[in-house]
């Protein structure tokens, strides 16, 4: 009997493939580790003058972000860069389109969300939270509106904040002051910046932006699911009244459509729903910018960042000869800026040119915020000034940065809802005399029953603001309060339609 034949097999082994970082992002280690100031840039040599990704590089940054280890910096990109894109270019060019809409007119767009998300907001609980509360104001919107309602959330990656101070006072010591969760953390042990923050930005983005995914291809945002229509809390009888007629108007409205069949259409059943975030940590979206197709049946490519579909460019990062400018002229996503009291007229204008140089309606939205008191002193010069330039643009109001105040009563940070709404009634008006329109509105709101801002239809006052004060940055309008903005722009409309 023959022995078995031994068969021997030679078995190989690899080492996993290995990370290697970009140029870029050896660049950008440099530059924030090298950084003497927030006003003061490194400026690597052999840059040429077209954009690239990391062009912004050699411009001027404001809002830096110094960090005390290059290599754990360079590290952090180099995973980013790995990383596949949070978002599609079709996806994003989806919102290009929606937003020409509302350019001309025809569509209008709410934004609203965090002031400054928190990796701690990643929860289904949370998430659903702010869902619900922009897909109720969405429906009163249409109902007032008889327009096409543009959600975009200020979630999956509103992770940084820009501050007026770098430091502040606690307790008689200074410590650096809090900038958001991709930077470092609100506890005061966690106040130095750690590189390894964005990557962790990055996967509660990608669960944030999985379970909007998944909630909504479920039925979450089928509009004729019932919707918790209670308005108990509102003190005043009349506006309840109000409140309950227009609800059940929406409510009839859509049964009247499932009596006579016509509640089968696929927009009923789902929403198109669109992240953004301000664009202001500029290693992190430098490192999800990839040049991708822009569809499927084409060849032609452009830069995309794949962060989110739409960022903006905050009112103290929008200088000229500045990084974040540079960063944002380069980018095919849609961008906004916002227009602050102390953006002058020519200023705008220059800044259009540079991030909107072939004039494409809807690629620029403006989002102004001046303060109640402010805005009769700029608004209608700024409308005349692009009006003469020539760029189409998006015009919308963001009525709660402008009009933040600390309460003389509990000195906390706070924003009176009457200052915010009569923002609102002024842009509304100022745009009409002006033969412009407001085609959206940017609140910072939570879908929770905060007290952070006082007024509004459940009557807070000073005094409770420490009921349920639970912001780590600027006050947000509750539940109740961002239905109340909803209910003013809507009415507006509808008495305005003409």
């Amino acid at each position: 009997m023959t022995a078995p034949r031994e068969i021997k097999h030679k078995i190989i082994t690899t080492e996993p493939p290995r990370l290697a970082p970009s140029e870029g992002a050896k660049l950008a280690a440099k530059l924030r580790t090298l950084s003497m100031s927030p006003t003061e840039s490194f400026r690597p040599s052999g840059l040429k003058d077209e954009w690239t990704p990391t062009s912004w590089q050699a411009k001027p940054i404001q809002q830096d972000v110094v960090y005390d280890d290059a290599e754990a910096v360079e590290k952090a990109l180099e995973k980013l860069e790995s990383l596949p894109p949070l978002v599609t270019p079709h996806e994003i060019n989806k919102l290009r389109e929606k937003l020409k809409d509302a350019a001309e007119g025809n569509a209008f767009v709410l934004q609203g969300g965090d002031c400054a998300e928190l990796f701690n907001y990643c929860t289904q609980e949370a998430i659903e939270g702010r869902l619900r509360i922009l897909l109720q104001m969405s429906m009163v919107l249409v109902w007032g509106l008889k327009l096409p309602i543009i959600r975009i959330g200020r979630i999956a990656g509103q992770f940084a904040k820009p501050r007026s101070k770098l430091t502040e006072m606690i307790q008689g010591q200074e410590y650096p002051s809090f900038r958001g969760d991709n930077i470092n953390g609100y506890e005061l042990e966690d106040r130095t910046p750690d590189p390894a923050r964005l990557v962790s930005a990055y996967f509660h983005s990608a669960a944030t932006l999985n379970y909007i995914r998944g909630a909504i291809a479920s039925g979450f945002a089928d509009l004729r699911r019932s919707f918790d229509w209670d308005f108990s809390h509102v003190q005043s009888f009349a506006t309840r009244t109000r409140y309950e007629e227009v609800a059940d108007s929406i409510s009839e409205m859509l049964q009247f459509m499932h009596t006579v069949g016509a509640d089968h259409s696929q927009q009923l059943n789902t929403v198109d729903f669109f992240t953004s975030h301000e664009g202001l940590h500029l290693e992190y979206e430098q490192s999800l910018t990839r040049k991708l197709k822009d569809g499927y049946s084409t060849d032609s490519t452009s830069f995309y960042d794949t962060s989110t579909h739409f960022l903006w460019i905050g009112d103290r990062t929008r200088q000229i000869d500045g990084a974040h400018v540079e960063f944002f002229r380069g980018i095919r996503n849609p961008i906004g800026v916002k227009v602050g009291p102390s953006m002058k007229d020519s200023e705008l204008v220059d800044l259009l040119n540079i991030v909107d140089p072939n004039f494409e309606t809807g690629r620029v939205t403006l989002i102004t915020r001046y303060g109640c008191t402010k805005i009769k002193d700029h608004l209608s010069s700024q409308i005349e000034a692009v009006r003469n330039s020539g760029h189409k643009v998006v015009w919308m109001v963001d009525p709660c940065h402008g009009n933040t105040k600390v309460s003389p009563k509990t000195e906390l940070k706070t924003r009176y809802l009457a200052d915010i709404l009569s923002e609102l009634q002024q842009a509304l008006e100022i745009h009409s005399q002006n033969n412009s329109r407001v085609s959206g509105v940017h609140l910072e709101l939570t879908g929770d029953a905060v007290t952070e801002c006082i007024g509004g239809s459940e009557g807070l006052e000073d005094e409770d603001l420490v009921i349920r004060y639970l912001t780590v940055c600027d006050p947000r309008l509750s539940s109740n309060q961002s239905l109340d903005a909803a209910f003013l722009i809507a009415d507006w409309f509808k008495k305005n339609s003409a």
